[in-house]
């Protein structure tokens, strides 16, 4: 199978990156990005600017699109341009897949993602949720990750969180928003899309884990 992923350079991506690269069910494996990367064997990079949309668009094929794209609104530089990328490049791509015959899409989403939320951040992930589901794919994965344990994170504020919440969870503390490492989200990014059922499917937090192998 040929698999798709925007996110690729993220802590997330780079994992599920090296998870597909060995699978033996995974044939291709194209990433769209704004920066090279190393070649490997089944890699495809597509260097693309994301606002270039017509430029890309028609390379949007293969069996299954995995979306972990994401800012912060200190990277962005401002809520506006972390809208254009957390909601609108990826929409983008999952609407150009869809167009192209791509029948399973797998989203990285967060743990409170609503779109009622009064939480920018919150109501911005839970809106792009509701459009993707009008996308109709043949197979929806959406998994809403607690606080992440990125590896070599600089996102200042995650760090500390990861670092408080673990030391409560020693304590026997809100062992129910235990952080989670990237590899076991990528690990269960694949999974889930494996062996998931049609439709729309919403794997929540600590449920995650359970798509371990």
């Amino acid at each position: 199978m040929k698999a798709l992923i925007i996110g690729a350079t993220g802590a997330t991506g780079k994992d599920l990156l090296n998870i597909l690269l060995e699978d033996d069910d995974i044939h291709e494996a194209h990433i769209f990005v704004r920066r090279g990367m190393p070649k490997r064997d089944k890699l495809t990079t597509h260097l693309i600017d994301f606002d270039q949309t017509e430029e890309w668009r028609h390379l949007v094929q293969g069996g299954v699109l995995f979306s972990c794209l994401g800012t912060t609104v200190k990277a962005a530089g401002s809520k506006e341009q972390q809208w254009k990328v957390d909601y609108g490049y990826q929409y983008e791509f999952a609407k150009a897949a869809r167009d192209n015959g791509v029948e399973n899409y797998v989203l990285v989403s967060a743990a409170n993602a609503s779109s009622k939320s009064p939480i920018f951040y919150s109501r911005m992930k839970g809106q792009l949720e509701e459009a993707i589901k009008k996308l109709e794919f043949r197979k929806t994965i959406i998994l809403k990750p607690p606080l992440l344990d990125r590896k070599g994170s600089k996102r200042g504020t995650e760090v500390w969180g990861v670092k408080i919440i673990s030391f409560l969870n020693s304590l026997g503390v809100l062992k129910s928003q235990s952080p989670l490492s990237t590899k076991v989200l990528a690990e269960a990014m694949v999974n889930a899309f494996k062996q998931g059922k049609e439709g729309i499917q919403y794997i929540k937090q600590q449920e995650i884990r359970d798509w371990l192998k």
